[in-house]
């Protein structure tokens, strides 16, 4: 498949991983079909085709799988199978999942978002077609929802862990992977687990964020009540009990840093001070 211009669909392409494996495939030379839910192509660069389609609703994924290649997908349990059979009958061959590494922890069966991705990896399992799984850890771009209010509000950010580690991955790192595993043989049914490069402390990483925005953030502790209540202003509940559960378990605590970008891409992955320069105006 490689060096041939291919037909590459791109769920959830609107968004931030989906979004760089789109350019990244574009680049490549490849033809895009990104997907959306809602009318209009606005958001969307020119030259992409954009067709309708809901992965909760298989019976629209025909006319956006035809004559495809490879997928890029987001874990919607709901139409996992019918999206499995969509598939094999438009004959595509190559899927990439982008799924998480809770599916390996311990308790998975009891967390919601662990149920969700693994719903989906077991249905690509059990298929005939070629799939990867990349099992992403934090994602760098958390800090978004974390943070980014009180920091451009206060200059401030509020933590019940300071020092607790977490090793956020850049969803360019993510994307590399994908448009890797879409376009070069070898990845096949593979799992890649995926954290960032290097462990830091919540304290650290947002001395990155000062220093790539130009102007200091002061981190005041708080109660893991106090910050429970801050976080549910901009986060579903269930990201708010899996943030305050992973500080918790990591304060203290180095968190596990991944070498699998460098290994498939031979580019070291990007650290947290890389893509805080490159989300630098969101914090301001």
């Amino acid at each position: 498949m490689r060096g041939a211009t291919m037909v590459m669909v791109v769920f959830g392409a609107r968004g931030n991983v989906g979004r760089s494996v789109a350019a990244g495939l574009h680049a490549a030379g490849h033809r895009i079909r990104a997907t959306t839910r809602g009318p209009g192509t606005a958001g969307f660069p020119p030259g992409w085709d954009v067709v309708g389609a809901d992965l909760s609703r298989p019976d629209t994924l025909a006319p956006v799988l035809a004559g495809a290649d490879g997928v890029f997908l987001y874990a919607v349990p709901d139409g996992a199978q019918g999206f499995v059979e969509a598939a094999e009958r438009a004959g595509v061959r190559r899927v990439v999942l982008l799924s998480s590494e809770a599916v390996t922890h311990d308790g998975a069966q009891d967390s919601p978002v662990a149920r969700q991705h693994r719903v989906v990896e077991v249905a690509l399992e059990n298929s005939a077609l070629d799939w990867t799984f990349l099992r992403a850890g934090l994602f760098a771009a958390n800090a978004r929802w974390c943070w980014q209010r009180s920091i451009r509000r206060e200059d401030a950010v509020r933590l019940p862990y300071p020092d607790a580690h977490t090793a956020p991955v850049h969803e360019q790192d993510l994307a590399t992977l994908a448009v890797a595993a879409l376009t070069r043989p070898g990845h096949e049914r593979r799992t890649y687990r995926v954290h960032g490069p290097e462990s830091l402390p919540l304290t650290e990483q947002l001395r990155h964020l000062a220093e790539a925005r130009g102007r200091a953030i002061t981190v005041e502790r708080v109660t893991p009540e106090q910050a429970r209540a801050e976080l549910a202003t901009t986060m579903p509940p269930v990201a708010v009990e899996a943030t305050m559960a992973l500080w918790a378990a990591q304060d203290g605590v180095p968190a596990e840093a991944s070498t699998i970008v460098e290994e498939v891409t031979g580019r070291p992955g990007r650290t947290f001070a890389e893509w805080a320069r490159d989300h630098a105006a969101d914090f301001l």
